[in-house]
């Protein structure tokens, strides 16, 4: 088997110091392995433990830290109970705090150590998980069809992901390939999770796998291209301006203006989109909303505005 592919995408990643998200499973080993051939780029490894499978869960930390060590690589190994104190709003779902919890390592350790942003090991299989799971939640179309993207900013937090057309089972047969050992978790066959019964049922279903992976695509290229062509909003601009461009561009156009305003990227759903484009098209909703990031938007003689802070 031929993994040119796989040093291709890498070899797409921006260059720099990056922090790199490392787990012990194959997927993150793999990226590893593959980022840490190229001369562009210096890594600093991070790894939580989350402290969940006794001396598992010990084992993986240690284990990252002796990969580190042996590709001479600088490394951070925090235990949850380490930083789970020092953070405020923690969902109350477990499989959501923990990703919050990494998400805060990251962001603590991009920042101390001025690096670009944090490199993660998500993969096709993730990709077609993640975008049928959410479908199930119930999420906006919008938000679960394009699902994961290349690059993207969560909280302030850059995060790459370069192996998204890559498959879990090619990821195993590099490192295989190289000689290179990894940590298996239990959990991640366990039928307790979603996420686990899902990806049984997809793995007698390639055709369904094909299918969703080639639909989530098209629809992050439908995305990028209505964030391309939506026009810039002026800084109070007319009513008219949203509601007579087309349909597929308003939302854009939007979320670029509340963006700009100062509304956090993460807090940008579709829903607040809508709302700044009902207070446009509906002169019964309220002439004065607030927005995420204490933003106050106005309409008033046919023109839509924010009103200054305090």
């Amino acid at each position: 088997m031929g993994f040119q592919p796989l040093h291709d995408s890498v070899d797409q990643m921006p260059p720099g110091a990056w922090a790199v998200g490392v787990s012990g499973g194959s997927d993150s080993v793999a990226l590893l392995r593959l980022l840490q051939q190229s001369e562009a780029l210096r890594l600093h490894v991070v790894h939580l433990d989350h402290e969940t499978r006794a001396e598992n869960s010990t084992g993986d930390a240690r284990f990252v830290a002796d990969l580190a060590a042996r590709l001479d690589l600088a490394c951070t190994v925090k235990r949850r109970s380490e930083i789970e104190p020092g953070l405020s709003g923690l969902p109350a779902n477990t499989s959501a705090r923990y990703r919050a919890l990494r998400l805060g390592l990251f962001r603590e350790v991009v920042k101390n150590e001025g690096l670009r942003g944090v490199i993660l090991a998500h993969q096709a299989d993730d990709q077609v998980e993640t975008l049928l799971l959410r479908l199930l939640r119930g999420s906006t179309a919008e938000s679960a069809l394009t699902g994961m993207r290349p690059f993207a900013t969560v909280g302030g937090l850059q995060i790459a992901r370069p192996l998204l057309d890559h498959r879990r089972d090619t990821l195993g047969e590099y490192l295989r390939s190289i000689g290179q050992a990894w940590r298996d978790d239990a959990s991640n066959s366990s039928e307790l999770y979603q996420r686990n019964r899902l990806r049984k049922w997809l793995a007698n279903r390639p055709g369904v796998f094909e299918a969703t992976l080639a639909l989530a695509g098209a629809m992050r290229r439908l995305a990028e291209w209505q964030r391309s062509a939506a026009p810039v909003l002026p800084e109070a601009f007319a009513r008219s301006l949203l509601t007579g461009m087309p349909i597929v561009l308003t939302e854009p156009a939007a979320r670029r203006w509340l963006a700009d305003r100062g509304v956090p990227a993460d807090r940008l759903t579709s829903q607040i989109a809508q709302r700044l484009l009902r207070l446009s098209a509906d002169a019964a909703q309220p002439a004065q909303q607030h927005f995420p990031g204490k933003i106050t938007v106005r309409r008033r003689g046919g023109m839509i505005f924010t009103e200054p802070a305090g």
